[in-house]
């Protein structure tokens, strides 16, 4: 049993071989069977329509004239001015412009016998290109090299600048005295962390400072304390 790649595989029926076969599926009846091997063309509606005259538009005029008008007299007899003339003349070429070179230039005869001397003869042939050395072929080898001077300095790793200072380490010795060290009493209270309590705790905004109590207020600010005398009304 062939699989689905064999038939996915076999080229497609030509359906055009025979376009005058009628399709079965839309006939109520199946077609008469032909007696003879090959199929007769036959003439649809459409071919005919096109073989027939294309019919004169219904708007088309009779009686118009005919392209061969007649010429009058004065036209025959009529003799071009002088500016007709010199306007019916070829134009002539710009001063400077020349006509482009042929493909194939002619060559003189002395060219032509012209005969190449050894040099010229010897200049003629290819250059030989030097054969450059491969070493992806085992035969040939290893093929003896040497660095220069340039090339080991190049090689050598880069030195620090005499004033650079590397990063410092991350633990370092102590000396003697700071590991003796005391700490005072201000030392420790500052190491110690800030209280911080919730909003408003141990806070009453409604509290009055003593300093507020026997605070007194300055002219300035009695004055900008009473209203505006625009706005005050008389009683």
């Amino acid at each position: 049993m062939a699989t689905r790649i064999d038939r996915l595989a076999q080229p497609k029926p030509d359906l055009l071989r025979f376009p005058d076969r009628r399709s079965v599926y839309w006939l109520d009846k199946l077609p008469a069977k032909r007696s003879g091997t090959a199929t007769n063309i036959e003439l649809s509606p459409r071919w005919s329509q096109l073989t027939e005259s294309k019919q004169t538009h219904s708007g088309f005029m009779q009686s118009r004239r005919s392209p061969k008008w007649h010429v009058s007299m004065a036209a025959l007899t009529a003799y071009p001015s002088d500016r007709v003339r010199s306007l019916a003349l070829p134009r002539l070429p710009a001063v400077g412009w020349q006509q482009d070179r042929p493909l194939l230039a002619t060559l003189r005869a002395a060219v032509r016998a012209a005969e190449a001397s050894p040099r010229v003869c010897q200049l003629a042939q290819p250059k030989r290109g030097s054969l450059l050395h491969r070493s992806d072929h085992p035969e040939n080898g290893k093929r003896p090299t040497s660095s220069s001077s340039r090339i080991f300095l190049l090689a050598a790793a880069k030195t620090d600048h005499p004033l650079y200072l590397p990063d410092r380490p991350v633990t370092w010795p102590l000396s003697a005295a700071t590991g003796e060290a005391v700490a005072s009493e201000r030392v420790q209270e500052l190491a110690q962390p800030k209280p911080r309590c919730g909003l408003f705790e141990g806070y009453n905004p409604y509290a009055v400072s003593p300093a507020a109590r026997a605070a007194s207020a300055s002219p300035r600010i009695q004055e900008l304390s009473l209203p505006l005398p625009r706005k005050c009304r008389g009683k």
